[in-house]
């Protein structure tokens, strides 16, 4: 019973994610020039972000005009820098906001707020405390890239991670490149839309079509196979689109992308309910994957990384992204194969929680083709 249960819960919370954090993850692009004592800086936040706390959309309509933006900048700004402290060799900056712009990012408007920060001595170690929507968002990531002299040296950070002191001499390609896994792996796990499409293409894995309906499977080794094609077709594709979008070679409006992503894991879980693809369900995973790369490449897009780091960063960050599917891979596979003979769990699983994930689909699509909020949690 105890294993039943844990299996229940497992697969409870796998569904139940996505129900929170639907959209794309939250992050920030913050640009730190060293030069001498003084730090320029250009802190980039998504208006959709500072929406959530400051309410921003002052008649409700689900869409922000610069007048409502502009009404608020000093609320933006007073909410903004009282979350983030620099300090040079370990003594404080002070940070003076400067102007307030909008940009436009693949993924829509955002806040540019522009400062300076004045240390004591040129500084040689610089200190982030970031505490971004820590009050708010308990995912969000502060994408951090700082120069000085040429040198160039990244951080993420975010609630887990707040504080970090950076070598501004720069920082090495193995470090960037191991900073990277990490983000890969957690934007797995945060980014849930691309972990349902992979739990989505995870549900049958267990069974073979009989006729119109889902029978349980007899070979282990038939199973591993077919799970094995599904993750390496769907990392292939997802990594060209993601190298192809971080080197700019390809740019989709990230509206669209959202959109076709819901699509992606709307068709995936009816394709369980009803299956029209019998066979060679990898060539649908290599298909959707291509989409879904383009949603991945915001995390890099935003950051003007010089090449070498870019490449670094963009090698990690796929590998990251192939260790966080192999981790729901390995949650979820067994508790689909012990209890693959079970009716009533297979049922549940495979058919009701495709259903849900149907439902979900469905609301998300609504809510990136309007921009209105079905379901507030």
């Amino acid at each position: 019973m105890r294993r039943r249960a844990f299996a229940w819960l497992a697969l409870f919370m796998l569904c139940w994610a996505p129900a929170v954090h639907a959209h794309k993850p939250s992050d920030s692009y913050l640009t730190l020039t060293v030069d001498d004592k003084t730090i320029a800086g250009r802190w980039d936040i998504a208006l959709r972000d500072l929406d959530n706390p400051l309410i921003l959309d002052a008649n409700g309509d689900g869409k922000l005009t610069w007048g409502e933006v502009r009404i608020r900048e000093a609320d933006i700004k007073s909410y903004a820098f009282t979350r983030i402290k620099l300090t040079g060799d370990g003594q404080a900056c002070v940070i003076h906001p400067g102007n307030m712009l909008i940009d436009h990012h693949s993924d829509g408007a955002y806040a540019v707020l522009e400062f300076n920060a004045n240390c004591p001595v040129r500084p040689s170690q610089l200190g982030i405390d970031y505490r971004l929507f820590a009050d708010v968002d308990t995912l969000h990531k502060g994408l951090v890239h700082v120069v000085s002299k040429g040198a160039t040296t990244t951080a993420i950070l975010g609630l887990d991670h707040p504080r970090e002191i950076l070598d501004i001499r720069g920082k090495g390609l193995g470090r960037t490149f191991i900073d990277f896994v990490g983000e890969g792996m957690w934007h797995i796990w945060r980014g849930v839309d691309h972990a349902l499409f992979l739990l989505s293409l995870m549900l049958p894995a267990a069974c073979v079509l009989h006729g119109k309906k889902w029978r349980p499977a007899d070979s282990p080794r038939a199973v591993a196979i077919d799970v094995l094609k599904l993750v390496t077709a769907f990392t292939a594709a997802h990594a060209i689109t993601l190298s192809l979008a971080t080197l700019h070679v390809v740019a989709l409006p990230s509206r669209w992308v959202e959109v076709a992503i819901a699509m992606t894991i709307l068709l995936s879980a009816l394709n369980n309910i009803v299956p029209l693809v019998r066979a060679r369900r990898w060539l649908v995973a290599f298909a959707f994957g291509l989409i879904h790369g383009f949603g991945f490449a915001s995390v890099l897009t935003s950051m003007a990384l010089p090449t070498p780091h870019l490449a670094a960063a963009l090698a990690g960050f796929n590998i990251g992204v192939e260790m966080g599917q192999i981790s729901l891979v390995l949650l979820l596979l067994p508790i689909l194969y012990i209890y693959r003979s079970s009716l009533w769990f297979r049922l549940a699983t495979l058919y009701g929680g495709s259903a849900v994930i149907t439902a979900f689909a469905t609301m998300w699509i609504y809510e990136r083709t309007t921009g209105l909020t079905v379901l507030a949690l």
